[in-house]
């Protein structure tokens, strides 16, 4: 791989657990919803000028938009609820869930290592809900996940239209759909949406601009071209630093002190997902010398 290509793929997980975590002190005066809703608008006035209008692909780009939209209203809805330290090493559950995302719509096989990593990364998952940060937040860590579950398959779905029309363009069109669908959301869900917009302070319009323009211009931009360039179980090791950036975050920034099981739990989580990536490394090497020979 490139060094760019490198570098690239290593500034994702670090632009991304940071913005995960500090969303969370936006969420003071912008609820979860509405602040996706406001963060892809920004990223698709941004970016929408630069590109063609996506006739030929606007189904697909439509479908994966739905996905995102439900995804990210999930996933930052129960960043609400539990604490940033804890939901850094739930997100981590997109490794396994992205195994299974390629089983189901890709018909890729599950290995003996990978059913091994599924299930070490489940008991993770397991010990990390019985924390005391987590009392009475069941369902914070059941949309969390589920959130997670559905950010696996939209990648799937994603990766073909990368290699169309390019990570650059695929997040463009991404904030142009996905932006309205979170804040019709938000309006029937969350409420008031225009007082959030008016009583919103400096500071998260600050977390909104570093969501819209660092988290996705940037992060989600340098994601889909390396994505696109490379094979996906290639690429998806480097995740393995979002916990790393969301939990140092937290501790420094959040002021958050996470307890023995948040990183008990979350070092079983990211053993499993370790697990089931040097498994597909594996595979991946043994294929390329293959083609080679």
């Amino acid at each position: 791989m490139p060094i760019r290509d490198i570098f690239l793929a290593l500034l994702v997980p670090c632009l991304w657990g940071f913005g995960f975590v500090i969303s969370k002190s936006a969420m003071d005066q912008l609820p979860p919803i509405l602040l996706n809703g406001l963060r892809w608008s920004l990223t698709g006035i941004l970016m929408f000028w630069f590109f063609p209008f996506p006739k030929k692909i606007l189904k697909r780009l439509i479908i994966v938009s739905i996905f995102f939209s439900i995804q990210y209203s999930l996933t930052y809805s129960a960043l609400n609820i539990i604490d940033a330290s804890s939901a850094s090493f739930f997100i981590q559950a997109e490794v396994p869930f992205g195994l299974l995302a390629a089983y189901l719509l890709l018909g890729e096989k599950l290995s003996f290592k990978n059913f091994i990593g599924l299930i070490i990364s489940s008991i993770g998952i397991i010990f990390l809900t019985g924390s005391p940060n987590l009392e009475g937040k069941l369902f914070g860590v059941i949309i969390i996940l589920s959130g997670t579950c559905i950010w696996s398959f939209a990648q799937v779905l994603a990766k073909p239209i990368s290699k169309e029309i390019g990570g650059l363009a695929l997040t463009a069109w991404l904030g142009v759909f996905s932006a309205p669908m979170c804040i019709l959301a938000s309006y029937f869900i969350e409420g008031n949406t225009i007082n959030y917009i008016l009583n919103a302070d400096l500071k998260n319009w600050i977390i909104v601009i570093y969501l819209g323009v660092m988290m996705n211009v940037v992060g989600y931009s340098a994601w889909y071209h390396v994505i696109s360039k490379h094979p996906i179980n290639n690429i998806m090791p480097v995740l393995l630093l979002l916990p790393l950036t969301g939990l140092l975050t937290a501790i420094f920034v959040l002021g958050e002190t996470p307890n023995v099981y948040s990183y008990i739990g979350g070092s079983i989580i990211v053993f499993g997902v370790t697990i089931i990536l040097i498994n597909k490394n594996k595979k991946n090497s043994i294929k390329s010398k293959e083609n080679y020979r």
